[in-house]
Order: C-alpha cells, then structure tokens, then sequence
C-alpha cells in the first residue's frame, strides 16, 4: 500500500547528475554533495558531425518537444519517438540552432518525469514566439546519455535548467536551482535581457 501512494508522490523539480547513466530515483535522498566540475569541450562531436546533424533536421521534423526553431512537421510525420529517436531530434535541432547564427540559443535540460518541467511548456513556446527574430530555444532531455558531454560541461545537476549561449555557442549564463515556476520564469526572463538586442527607435 505504501508503494502506491509513492508512485503519485512525482518531486516538483528533479536532480540529474551527470555522471548517472540512469533515471535518478526519485525517493532516494541520497546524491553526491557536490556539482561535478570536470571541464570538458562543450560537445564531443566534430563540426562536421554538426553539418551533418544539422542537414538531417531538415529531412526527419517530427512535432515534439525536442523542437523548436518554429518548424512544424506535416500531420503525417506526427508519431511518438523513441527515448533514442527524441534525443537524436534534439541534437539535430540544437546542431541547426547554432548553424542558424540568430543572436543567442537557449538549451533547456528537462526530464520527462519532472512536473515543474512540463508545465514550462507552454511559456517556452511563447518566449521562442515572441522572440523568434533572435533566439532560438532547443531542448534537451538531461536523462539521455546523449547530453553527457553538455551536462559535464555546462555542470546541470538538476532540471529544469536553462543554459544562455551566444551565436558562437558559447555559455553566457544559466538559470539557478528552481524553487518554484515563478523562481524559472524569472531566471529564463534574466537571461533574455542579457542578450535581447536592442530596438532602434
């Protein structure tokens, strides 16, 4: 009986530490006291890896989370993606984030399972709206193997996490530790104004 009333028991926020292959448990307590701080290159992957990432978004654009740039796929194409599938998407629309060269990119580190997360969406979607001649927004689900590389360097061990980067891919800044959706909504807005061009009147 106790097992069921932890299953609905999801945290609001979720640690991922980067050297966890796994999903964290949620109801263990216990987690290394310290961020890691190994520095490693912000991604393992050539340049031209990247052309190549990059070419492949155009061709495979399903409608998921993992996208952003404003691109909508056909209905046809609308399908649920592997845990393998999702985190290749996401690469492929990061690598096309940075080859676009708008002023910044925004990476956000999510989890599927974290409710603080997912109810993000919706105001994600409309800062990239509102913000589409400058920015771009990527997500990246920090529960992949995929995004080690970016979760040792950019040292995210907890989610949501966002992660300001300028034309040339480097990390200005990041968002704190969440306390609640108003602490991240304020975090993400710090992190527009350091970067949000300014109009000419």
């Amino acid at each position: 009986m106790g097992k069921e009333n932890s299953k609905s028991n999801n945290p609001l926020f979720c640690l991922k530490w980067p050297w966890d292959t796994a999903i964290p448990n949620q109801n263990n307590p216990q987690s290394p006291a310290t961020p890691c701080t190994l520095e490693t290159p912000w991604l393992f992957k050539s340049f031209q890896n990247l052309s190549s990432l990059a070419f492949g978004f155009i061709h495979n654009m399903p409608e998921s989370r993992n996208f952003s740039l404003g691109m909508k796929a056909p209905p046809a194409m609308k399908k649920k993606l592997s845990p393998e599938e999702q985190s290749e998407a996401e690469q492929r629309a990061f690598a096309a984030a940075l080859a676009s060269v708008k002023e910044a990119t925004v990476l956000e580190f999510y989890s599927p399972a974290c409710q603080l997360c997912n109810s993000m969406l919706s105001f994600v979607t409309e800062v990239e709206k509102r913000n589409s001649d400058w920015l771009n927004i990527v997500y990246a689900d920090a529960t992949s193997d995929q995004w080690l590389p970016e979760l040792l360097n950019y040292d995210i061990n907890y989610v949501p996490c966002f992660v300001l980067l300028d034309k040339h891919g480097k990390a200005l800044a990041k968002t704190g530790v969440p306390n609640s959706r108003l602490h991240v909504v304020a975090g993400v807005s710090h992190l527009l104004k350091m970067k949000r061009p300014h109009k000419k009147q």
